[in-house]
């Protein structure tokens, strides 16, 4: 039996957590089905989005485990909306979504046994990547807490009764493990083309998706390399407090993304001769962002230059990680009051799960006696 499955969320600022959600689901059938809700019911239910749902709605059918996305999803999730896109099942993270009026947007799926749950990532939320963003304090790098940081992971986005568990900020620990389940696994076939491109890809975002998208149209028979700079280089060329991801968590990221077929994890900053023999690389791709000279001043891409397989690629898209950052500062209140809201909501629902089961302990007790 081929098993469709349904995921719907808002997948706003996707990240790899959202990825490796959708890797799990995906496990546990054969065709998966992806809901997007508007920038309309996002804000209605949660507050203001960061990204457009035309955005949001290209990030998602990036993500190489997603087969289908229906734009416009309702936000409650219903039995009709399953058997409109014949779904076996829906599937949602360990945490709880909870609608305006704080009730469970599962509930009706939940109780005829048609939902699965898959595992929620540690260590990255929203609520976390924008408050690095707001800090602009470097301590993600290298994982080291500091007092500032600290004091966001305490109080950004918790409300006055305490810390939702679903909200809250955790530390991302890599493993091997998840590396290998991320990564493709393929190498280059004969008859590939290997192209090789490299950048922070940080926060990343359709801007990414769609440069990778025209550097892989190069070919009939593309083999995508990303050569991934090291935190402390990517803070060199770019300064302030990027990367606003680490060299573990972008990783993920870019590994998520249909058109890549291989990372190079603290890729060196120049494209040297040994590199492009190594990996046997035919083209060597550059987005119009502006290129940065490298430590001696001299030119990272000099090599490639002169051997003539060096592409300036046009992704017809100028979203940068600087616009979103822009984008979360110019809206800092609004993002701060939309995570205080959520979190308040999920404190009441786990209240009231808690009193559930005392009052249950309590009649078992009785029960007892």
């Amino acid at each position: 039996m081929n098993l469709h499955i349904a995921k719907d969320k808002d997948y706003d600022m996707v990240h790899y957590g959202h990825s490796n959600q959708l890797r799990q689901a995906k496990a546990m059938g054969d065709y998966l089905i992806v809901g997007v809700h508007t920038d309309e019911e996002i804000s209605k239910h949660k507050g203001p989005p960061v990204f457009t749902q035309a955005e949001r709605y290209k990030m998602v059918r990036a993500i190489k485990w997603v087969d289908e996305i229906v734009e416009g999803a309702p936000y409650v999730t219903t039995l009709e909306t399953l058997d409109k896109y014949c779904c076996d099942f829906c599937v949602h993270g360990d945490d709880i979504t909870l609608t305006v009026d704080g009730k469970d947007t599962y509930e009706e799926v939940k109780k005829s046994g048609r939902y699965r749950e898959c595992k929620r990532t540690q260590g990255v939320s929203t609520t976390d990547l924008v408050g690095r963003m707001l800090l602009m304090t470097k301590a993600h790098h290298s994982n080291m807490v500091r007092s500032d940081y600290q004091q966001h992971t305490d109080n950004f986005g918790s409300g006055p009764k305490g810390h939702s568990p679903w909200t809250g900020v955790s530390q991302f620990l890599q493993t091997s493990q998840k590396i290998i389940q991320f990564a493709s696994g393929k190498e280059p076939q004969p008859g590939d083309t290997i192209i090789y491109v490299a950048g922070a890809f940080d926060l990343f975002h359709i801007g990414h998706v769609d440069f990778l998208d025209a550097v892989s149209q190069l070919s009939e028979k593309p083999y995508v390399i990303v050569g991934l700079h090291f935190d402390q280089e990517v803070n060199r060329y770019k300064g302030k407090n990027y990367p606003i991801m680490n060299i573990h968590e972008r990783t993920l990221s870019v590994l998520a993304c249909r058109y890549v077929s291989e990372v190079v994890i603290g890729a060196p900053y120049a494209v040297t001769k040994d590199l492009l023999d190594h990996f046997k690389v035919d083209l060597v791709c550059h987005g119009k962002t502006e290129v940065f000279p490298d430590r001696d001043g001299s030119d990272p891409y000099a090599v490639p230059r002169k051997m003539g397989i060096l592409r300036t690629v046009d992704s017809g898209n100028s979203l940068t990680t600087d616009v979103i950052v822009q984008r979360i500062i110019k809206n800092r209140l609004l993002f701060e009051a939309r995570n205080q809201k959520k979190e308040a909501k999920e404190m009441a629902v786990i209240q009231a799960m808690k009193r559930r089961e005392e009052d249950k302990a309590n009649e078992r007790a009785q029960a007892v006696l």
